[in-house]
């Protein structure tokens, strides 16, 4: 396969915005259900416990993929954070296919997403027909694997929306220049030509990770996917938004949920990534935010509280690890970690060499995930 562009760091955290924009252009999600389908959750809280693991090139030379620097996070995803499962995502085939082995052989769950975008449909669908293979080659080997065919056709996919890239399409949704129904059309379109791919070259648990306002056939596949980014302040007010997804029969996974290390950021649902000055060298942080860590950690345990009542097939926070946000202790207007929605954070060694190295520190999110993780998992294995 020809390589092709994929989706940096600012395009893909701008995808979250679509929680927000999706429901301006797409009709709701219809509510009648369909029959029940395979490996509907009956344990009652959430089955499987996870954390979103990006792959991708990297912005400077220092963020590139490092295939150690992978093992160890997989390691710690398993050691440290105690997640049964890595949602492995991104584009390019080689770095999803050896960080989906690297955590198979770890014992981990795989969710395996390939999200390549802005490039042509052909593209997209042989990007996902070759990891599709590969997952379907993990799961005859024995590896516990579910497959997602992708994340927000709509905003990612070119020719659903007008508009040449995510920034475009984000621009013409907002200023009204999307049809809802030639939208929903070519959406519904690419989704089933999608699955039927999936289909054919994956025979595990299929699923899509869409946008929680947008309208997928969910017939299609066997796992309901939805990122999730709503801030409510009572627990029966997500309880309540969540159910509707269960109307289908299958099984519900969170397939990204989390919100950014600032006073204030849960509020801005999918769009707490939005406070970076990206017209200025170096970038910088618009306004006087606060950071706050502790804002990041209580909004986390809130949704894990919410998904308690719901037998959630599983929930992913979103993410492990954001190399292109370093923080910066003591310069707040540069603390690019403080709109990442990164559990860890990430310190450059030399802060203004894009060649630097760079380790990650866990935030308080961090903590608190492993803590709650942690006791679930002995739940389970003493049958609770």
């Amino acid at each position: 396969m020809q390589r092709t562009k994929g989706i940096k760091r600012a395009q893909f955290l701008a995808g979250m915005a679509s929680a927000g924009l999706a429901a301006a252009v797409l009709p709701s999600a219809p509510a009648r259900a369909a029959e029940a389908g395979p490996d509907r959750t009956t344990r009652s809280g959430l089955r499987h416990r996870g954390v979103v693991y990006t792959v991708g090139e990297g912005e400077t030379p220092g963020t590139a993929f490092s295939t150690a620097r992978m093992r160890a996070d997989i390691r710690a995803i398993r050691d440290e954070l105690h997640a049964d499962t890595v949602d492995v995502t991104g584009d390019g085939v080689e770095r999803l296919t050896a960080t989906a082995a690297e955590a198979a052989e770890q014992g981990l769950r795989v969710w395996l997403q390939p999200t390549l975008g802005d490039v042509p449909e052909r593209d997209i669908l042989e990007h996902l027909a070759e990891t599709g293979r590969f997952a379907e080659r993990l799961r005859r080997q024995g590896a516990a694997v579910d497959l997602s065919v992708g994340c927000e056709f709509w905003l990612f996919v070119p020719g659903i929306i007008p508009g040449d890239d995510v920034f475009e399409r984000i621009r013409n949704l907002l200023d009204g220049k999307a049809d809802p129904v030639a939208t929903q059309r070519r959406l519904d379109r690419f989704t089933a030509k999608a699955a039927a791919l999936g289909r054919s070259v994956f025979h595990g648990r299929l699923s899509y990770a869409a946008a929680q306002d947008a309208r997928v056939d969910w017939r299609l596949f066997d796992i309901v996917g939805i990122d999730y980014y709503s801030c409510f302040p009572h627990r029966d007010d997500y309880v309540r938004e969540l159910r509707r997804f269960q109307r289908w029969g299958r099984p519900v996974a969170i397939t990204e949920f989390g919100t950014c290390a600032y006073v204030g950021a849960p509020r801005t649902g999918g769009m707490g990534w939005d406070v970076v000055d990206r017209d200025k060298d170096p970038e910088e942080i618009k306004g006087d935010l606060v950071r706050s860590e502790r804002t990041q950690a209580t909004y986390l345990m809130q949704l894990l509280y919410a998904f308690g009542p719901l037998d959630l097939y599983a929930a992913m926070a979103f993410e492990f690890v954001t190399p292109d946000a370093p923080h910066r202790p003591g310069d707040p207007r540069r603390d690019l970690d403080m709109a990442s929605y990164a559990i860890t954070k990430t310190v450059k060694d030399r802060p203004d060499d894009p060649a630097s190295g760079w380790h990650w520190e866990p935030k308080e999110a961090f903590h608190a995930l492993a803590r709650r993780y942690r006791y679930a998992g002995a739940g389970h294995r003493h049958g609770a």
